[in-house]
């Protein structure tokens, strides 16, 4: 059975490799159209040159930004608003836009906590892409958006508890909570080995993450053992949403 479309989004460069690279791939390798759309940092920014570097090595198409300023860093989108601060009607539409172009059968996101360490860019564009996945369907919201099309399927990239312990101690710094859920919520869990160097390659092309010390940073001194511990398993909580369908468009519907 062939693999479905995808469109994957997240709050900031590197989010897309790092939660889910290794089903981009998979599903990129298998000639399933594949994009990213992430949140914050603007066109023109040395992140989003990373990003689209790291989007070649998958197979994701080029980048696709809503444009926002990542919640901790101001210049990321300068004289651009914050994505927590933007409202939310604009927010949802402007994911809507690209939801109708791609057309997707499968969305996958931030799970509701936004990941073991629940940055709030990640909290935030959870909401605001389960939000634009139900309206992304409805003709007469956002008709200037596109032609109606609803997705098949909301995965959420999350971490069992069972794992969460073990992969808290090579990500997790300073004592901070982490956020997992419990293993029977999780509906698909995935074996990406076969893709491991395509999302270890990915991860390290976000050079200024890398540089800086962040989590792509960590990842690049790990030893190729606990780099394949942390990457090589993905897991998704997953929302079905009926069968994928394009809708009348609202000038259609009596």
């Amino acid at each position: 059975m062939p693999l479905p479309s995808l469109l994957a989004v997240f709050a900031h460069p590197d989010d897309e490799s790092l939660s889910a690279g290794g089903v981009l791939a998979r599903h990129a390798a298998a000639g399933a159209r594949t994009a990213v759309v992430t949140a914050t940092w603007a066109e023109g920014t040395h992140r989003v040159a990373e990003l689209a570097e790291a989007l070649r090595i998958l197979g994701a198409g080029e980048p696709r930004m809503l444009g926002y300023a990542d919640a901790r860093v101001p210049q990321s989108a300068p004289g651009g608003v914050r994505l927590c601060d933007a409202p939310l009607d604009e927010s949802v539409r402007r994911l809507v836009r690209h939801l109708r172009e791609v057309r997707p059968e499968v969305v996958v996101t931030h799970d509701a906590y936004g990941g073991l360490t629940g940055h709030p860019d990640h909290l935030h564009t959870h909401r605001v892409t389960a939000l634009a996945v139900q309206a992304a369907g409805l003709a007469h919201l956002y008709p200037d958006a596109g032609a109606p099309w609803r997705p098949r399927a909301l995965y959420l990239a999350t971490h069992p508890d069972s794992a969460a312990g073990e992969l808290g101690a090579l990500l997790v710094r300073n004592g901070r909570p982490m956020y997992s859920v419990p293993d029977s919520w999780v509906g698909a869990t995935v074996d990406v080995r076969p893709w491991l160097a395509q999302k270890i390659r990915a991860v390290l092309a976000h050079r200024s993450e890398v540089e800086r010390g962040a989590l792509p940073g960590r990842i690049a001194r790990m030893a190729p053992a606990d780099r394949e511990r942390l990457l090589s398993t993905e897991w998704y909580i997953r929302h079905d949403l009926g069968p994928a369908s394009a809708l009348p468009h609202p000038e259609s519907v009596c």
